[in-house]
């Protein structure tokens, strides 16, 4: 086994390749890292960006106190309570042939040492990478892989081989507004966020579902037979400019093959420490935020089934204390929801409902 070092990086890789085509495996909201040995041979690995937790602890010493992902810290206090500790974290394709690896193609071999032996248990890449980094163990992988796909950095940036050039990168996410922007979706999914909840045994569900944009409009649909858990479409925006007031979300919905639930939704939320992203940061991958959304906030279902473009609307009252504005379109189980047209308007100041 060949020991590694992480180098994160910030650039979340398009769903489709350079030339647009459509590529097996590539999918929206794959973040990369680099792993490096010390001879500067590095690999790519092509990682889920919605686990943005995690994945912001890959930078920080083992000894950070400010740990994104408490829940990785307290598992390894209590690992070491319990006589056990993280030994080692080995990064293991699916198959000999693995071209690329990437979420779906590898997985994390976890070593916990105790005092009767070690004990291998499997994790997703990226709690495993993270685990590692919370309990500062090394991460290795096999020698075949390092040889077969690993590629040689001359240079002092490790991350240079994996990145296009500058020019040809997509720009950076917005930062957050006060009043909600692109909402024809003339600009793809500028300012909106896909989130999801977690499936039954805890992973996150984001190859569950998808969203597009087309034709001033969008979609958020199953791609699987039997989706886990929910998934939202949604755009986030500051409150301070709408406090007191209520605030109405309309827009047209058009729906097919809906199973369980979809709809138009609108919420106000509590002191986020930033961005959409921030919101999730201490709790896991999209589910209390998702919640939020779908079960707290206010909503204009759609009947199961399918049906034709129609007009949904929702309000909700914005207290004194709110900090954010959440809004957009979620889906419960099978089936396909898109919106166009979508408006939030605010009632004039003082006129509070």
């Amino acid at each position: 086994m060949t020991t590694v070092r992480i180098v994160p990086a910030a650039y979340i890789r398009p769903a489709r390749a350079p030339d647009g085509s459509d590529v097996p495996g590539w999918r929206p909201h794959q973040r990369l890292i680099v792993l490096a040995d010390e001879d500067r041979r590095a690999v790519p690995l092509w990682v889920t960006a919605g686990h943005k937790g995690l994945l912001g602890r890959l930078g920080r010493p083992a000894a950070d106190s400010e740990v994104s992902s408490g829940l990785l810290e307290t598992a390894v206090r209590l690992l070491g309570a319990s006589g056990a500790e993280v030994s080692a974290v080995d990064i293991e394709p699916a198959s000999e042939d693995v071209a690329e690896l990437r979420s779906d193609t590898v997985v994390a071999c976890v070593g916990l040492a105790t005092a009767t032996g070690t004990r291998p248990v499997t994790v997703g890449a990226e709690y495993g990478l993270a685990l590692a980094a919370v309990a500062g163990a090394p991460v290795r992988v096999a020698d075949e892989v390092m040889d077969r796909l690993a590629v040689s950095v001359p240079g002092e940036d490790m991350l240079a081989p994996f990145l296009p050039p500058p020019g040809a990168r997509p720009p950076g996410r917005p930062a957050r507004r006060f009043e909600p922007r692109n909402m024809a979706f003339t600009n793809g999914l500028d300012y909106w966020e896909l989130a999801v909840s977690s499936s039954a045994d805890g992973q996150p569900a984001w190859q569950d579902y998808s969203c597009t944009a087309a034709d001033q409009s969008a979609a958020l649909a199953a791609t699987v037979p039997e989706p886990a858990g929910f998934a939202v479409l949604v755009q986030t925006i500051a409150a301070a400019d709408y406090r007191g007031r209520t605030v109405t979300l309309r827009g047209q919905l058009r729906t097919t093959d809906i199973a369980d639930q979809a709809g138009l939704h609108l919420a106000v939320g509590g002191p986020p420490a930033g961005p959409f992203g921030a919101m999730l940061r201490d709790h896991g991958p999209a589910v209390p935020f998702g919640a939020m959304l779908r079960d707290h906030g206010g909503s204009s279902l759609t009947a199961p089934g399918s049906s034709d473009w129609s007009w949904h609307e929702v309000t909700m009252p914005v207290p004194g204390e709110a900090t954010s504005i959440l809004f957009g379109i979620s889906l419960t189980g099978r089936g396909r929801i898109e919106l166009r047209g979508a408006e939030l308007t605010p009632a004039q100041p003082g006129t509070q409902e």
